[in-house]
């Protein structure tokens, strides 16, 4: 078992329409057909929704996702038309709201990864690929890969795994320009990511991108380059052979997969709780890698 422990009823607002409440995001579209996406505070761990938020979450998520599409627009166009807060919202929307252009989206997670790890790491030791891809001897945990590779995987519903594809099963999915086109794009936007981190003291291990298609342009979706979506290191830490530190919520995980919480993630029980000690560490988590990312601190930010 898996998906939500507690599914949040959705907010009713005048003239908006709920469409989809996600792991995080609650999907409403406004009376011009634009979409509203809602960034919650909910946390996600081992395919489960948490019954305890992280407060501010959805507002680092937002605003570190605007401060990446400044940082990229000149590589791709994105999809955020607007941060106004529709009439009749609720305050708590604040911060957490991004209208949007409504897309043919991609039904393909575009992941790049610099360095080994994660899912990446476990098919290496079996075959020595990723994705199919053909990786050098050697390789360990956190080792950096000889270039920036693209891993693609099928977008899953809630409670569900991302499952790893090869790049030929992308282009047989979406046609062989496409799938081109996403390679391309998913790499130029992970490799002036991985540069901008880099500066800042943190190493881009991996991300994830969605895409979706605004008449025959390619525009970036969703979220992009947050500690949801990517594994971010310290780079001032970073040592090849272990599970690194990073800025994220291993917190969380580490928790959940420990005698305290008494919970075994084999069983179909639900998770507990978390503690209000795993709550606001992963809170400074959070909020650290924005403030190190953007060079601003948290509460200059909206």
């Amino acid at each position: 078992m898996s998906g939500f422990v507690e599914k949040p009823e959705p907010v009713e607002v005048p003239g908006l329409t709920h469409l989809h409440t996600g792991k995080v995001r609650d999907l409403y579209r406004n009376g011009a057909g634009e979409l509203v996406m809602v960034a919650s505070d909910r946390m996600s761990a081992y395919d489960w929704v948490l019954p305890t938020e992280i407060p501010d979450k959805g507002r680092v998520l937002t605003q570190l996702s605007l401060w990446w599409f400044d940082q990229l627009s000149d590589l791709a166009p994105h999809h955020v038309l607007s941060t106004d807060l529709p009439e009749g919202a609720p305050a708590d929307w604040a911060g957490r709201t991004l209208i949007c252009k409504s897309l043919d989206m991609v039904p393909v997670e575009c992941v790049a990864r610099g360095y080994l790890t994660g899912s990446g790491l476990v098919e290496y030791d079996e075959s020595r690929t990723v994705c199919g891809l053909a990786l050098p001897e050697g390789l360990t945990d956190g080792s950096e890969l000889p270039a920036p590779i693209f891993t693609p995987a099928t977008k899953a519903a809630v409670g569900d795994h991302d499952e790893n594809v090869s790049y030929e099963e992308v282009a047989r999915q979406v046609g062989s320009e496409t799938a081109a086109l996403l390679r391309q794009t998913t790499l130029a936007v992970y490799g002036r990511a991985r540069d901008i981190a880099r500066e800042r003291g943190i190493i881009l291990a991996d991300t994830k991108f969605e895409f979706g298609f605004d008449g025959g342009n390619l525009v970036l979706a969703d979220e992009v380059l947050t500690p949801d979506s990517s594994r971010f290191w310290p780079a001032d830490q970073w040592q090849p052979g272990r599970a690194q530190p990073s800025y994220d919520k291993q917190f969380v995980r580490d928790w959940l997969t420990s005698p305290a919480s008494g919970w075994d993630r084999k069983s179909e029980q639900p998770p507990p709780a978390l503690p209000q000690e795993i709550v606001d560490a992963t809170r400074a988590k959070y909020l650290e890698a924005y403030e190190l990312l953007t060079g601003k601190p948290w509460s200059d930010s909206f």
